[in-house]
């Protein structure tokens, strides 16, 4: 496969997606119609696993035949056109598990639908009249079917009834209304959507609620459904795509946030639907290059593995990443990621000349407001960082444990939250929590987004919470968001992240306490680092300090305005970047009302940053950053307004 620094022909793509599909294929049932993946059973059983392989592997080869206009792909053909029959045959032992057997089906059905439509000369169209009708009668039960998750599913039964409609089977209008009009629901502005009613900002805001209506549209039949929808879902998706670029890092790594990361590379599905929607404000070659510096990130890093698979992990396999349902087909969903090859050679984006992402031009700070973000990049070592005060996939006021996924004050392409048992219990990594004497950390979901902007070139972002310790309810199924249980409030916590380059200067103020406060700390956690092993330093002159290297990436924490004990903390076996994970750590004692304050650092395996310098004068913050510009910023008022608790 082609290195990083040197660009992807249409012919590197095809030849990517064709060992992607020989890998899978090798493992077909007889009949095809199943495609079952070496590897644990997935929680949903083997009948699912077979489908999901299947269904997930006909996307890349049904954008593999679009692509090449049914030429020379014929064994790919033959292959899934077999694997249809089977599949819809009631007595083939390798036949798909049905809607009304499992709601996974649902998920699935929409994958075969869209690709029977993307291939229609070339599969449907040769599909004799009883496997027809069978795949018709298959996806019938998605009509007048409310039991569809009120979330980016609505797009399965929507694509599921296009197709249908296409092909004179049955359909409802009333279902397709309700299911665009529950789409529209999901707009925050400024091109971001939240995946249902929480704050479910992640991946799937760009591979499923942006992509599904570029690919809907496309599919015979839904112009006459789509009114005018068409063109302001592709300038909904153009707006969006101006941040996305600016979320991927210089080695084309995603941000490492949200649940099914095990999807890898679907992450560049927002910029092939850019470049299929025709959007105008990112040029095609900065899209395609955004995409393929994706899928060349994990290309490069064992994706497929040596079985020529898809493992269940990020770079390598680590099966703590995905989610408890997860199965060894699972993670060919990451077939949105390829959806480029769909465009044929003649496409002029396969010529347009390449633009780099924003992070590998310079330095980037941007502001996002619907999550909560603020977005900085280093072009000196490519990490793009989140500061997140917006999203922990809750209501605001919810009371429930932090989702280690969505919950953590930073998330960044070069670390990846602790996601062993202990990471979805306590908060420690990229938290402000206050902790007892017995060691119980509060937790912040349901926290009030106060601020996210760039003032003179700071990015300013501010939430307020009620910190809650927290008991977890036993033998919960995890789907990514925060344990349920039961919750104690003990303090309101403000937090003012200031943020520049490399440093965020972060501010905490802890009020109504409600709780004994002898012994009570306020811990600060930092980035978290892993590799095969970690280089940790602690310091307690002139300011306590921590920090810890591994992989090529540092993180720091300093106290700047306050006395506090300093540490790292190592876990092992809790991050899919590494066997060894290590936090910087500081602890100092509560003082109520006063804002206290440290410096958080991300960044290479350089020389240790300068210092940066604080000075509080009431609500404004004076800051020296280390390269020598001096700003001052006014603290957002947190105290108007606080969160309700539920």
């Amino acid at each position: 496969m082609p290195h990083a620094t040197a660009a992807w022909t249409r012919s590197d793509w095809t030849a990517y997606a064709d060992r992607l599909l020989a890998g899978a294929m090798a493992h077909g049932t007889p009949g095809r119609g199943r495609i079952l993946i070496p590897g644990a059973e997935g929680g949903y059983g083997r009948d699912v696993d077979g489908l999901e392989g299947f269904a997930r592997t006909f996307l890349i080869a049904g954008f593999r035949i679009a692509g090449e206009r049914g030429e020379g792909v014929d064994p790919l053909i033959d292959f899934f056109s077999a694997g249809i029959c089977s599949g819809v045959d009631p007595d083939a032992p390798d036949r798909w598990v049905r809607m009304e057997e499992h709601g996974q089906a649902k998920v699935e059905a929409a994958s075969i639908a869209l690709i029977l439509d993307m291939t229609r000369p070339w599969i449907w169209d040769r599909l004799d009249a009883l496997t027809q009708q069978r795949v018709v009668d298959y996806l019938a039960p998605a009509v007048g079917d409310d039991t569809y998750p009120p979330i980016n599913w609505l797009w399965f039964r929507l694509v599921v009834q296009t197709f249908l409609r296409s092909v004179g089977g049955p359909w409802s209008p009333d279902d397709v209304a309700a299911d665009l009009a529950l789409h529209d629901t999901f707009a925050r502005g400024a091109g971001w959507m939240s995946d249902g009613a929480a704050r479910s900002y992640d991946h799937y805001v760009g591979w499923a609620l942006h992509l599904y209506p570029i690919l809907w549209g496309r599919m015979q039949g839904a112009a006459e459904l789509a009114g005018d929808r068409i063109a302001r879902d592709a300038a909904s998706l153009d707006r969006f795509l101006q941040d996305a670029v600016h979320l991927v890092g210089g080695d084309g790594s995603p941000l490492i946030q949200g649940r099914s990361l095990i999807y890898r590379f679907a992450a560049a599905a927002p910029f092939w639907a850019g470049v299929v929607a025709g959007v105008p404000s990112v040029p095609a070659g900065a899209l395609r290059h955004a995409a393929e510096r994706i899928v060349s990130h994990f290309a490069e890093r064992g994706a497929p593995d040596e079985r020529g698979v898809l493992s269940m992990g990020w770079h390598g396999e680590w099966r703590p990443l995905a989610q408890s349902y997860s199965g060894p087909g699972s993670p060919y969903w990451a077939a949105k990621g390829l959806l480029g090859i769909m465009l044929p050679s003649d496409h002029p984006v396969w010529t347009a000349p390449a633009q780099p992402l924003p992070v590998e031009q310079g330095d980037t700070l941007r502001a996002v407001e619907a999550p909560g973000w603020i977005v900085s990049g280093t072009r000196a070592d490519g990490i793009v960082r989140v500061v997140n005060h917006g999203t922990d996939h809750e209501l605001e006021g919810a009371l429930v444990a932090d989702s280690p996924l969505y919950a953590r004050l930073g998330y960044s392409t070069a670390t990846s939250p602790l996601l062993d048992e202990r990471g979805w219990r306590e908060p420690l990594e990229q938290s402000v929590a206050l902790v007892d004497v017995a060691g119980a950390a509060t937790h912040r979901a349901g926290m009030a987004l106060r601020a996210a902007r760039v003032d003179d070139g700071v990015g300013v972002a501010a939430s307020t919470w009620s910190a809650h310790t927290f008991v977890a309810d036993a033998d919960q199924v995890a789907h990514g968001s925060g344990l349920r249980g039961t919750a104690a409030v003990a303090a309101r916590i403000d937090v003012v992240s200031l943020v520049r380059g490399a440093h965020e200067v972060r501010l905490a103020r802890v009020d109504d306490v409600a709780v004994p406060l002898a012994g009570l700390r306020v811990r600060w956690g930092g980035w978290p680092v892993a590799g095969d092993d970690v280089v940790s330093r602690v310091a307690t002159s002139p300011h306590a300090h921590a920090s810890a290297s591994a992989g090529g990436v540092t993180s720091a924490i300093r106290a700047i305005d306050h006395v506090a004990s300093a540490r790292v903390d190592e876990r092992r076996d809790a991050s899919p970047l590494g066997p060894v994970a290590a936090v910087p750590v500081l602890e100092s004692p509560v003082r109520p009302g006063v804002w206290t304050a440290v410096e958080l650092t991300l960044g290479g395996s350089g020389p240790a940053p300068a210092e940066t310098r604080l000075r509080l004068e009431g609500d404004v913050a004076h800051i020296t950053w280390p390269d020598g510009p001096e700003t001052s910023t006014t603290l957002p008022d947190l105290r108007a307004a606080q969160p309700a608790s539920r």
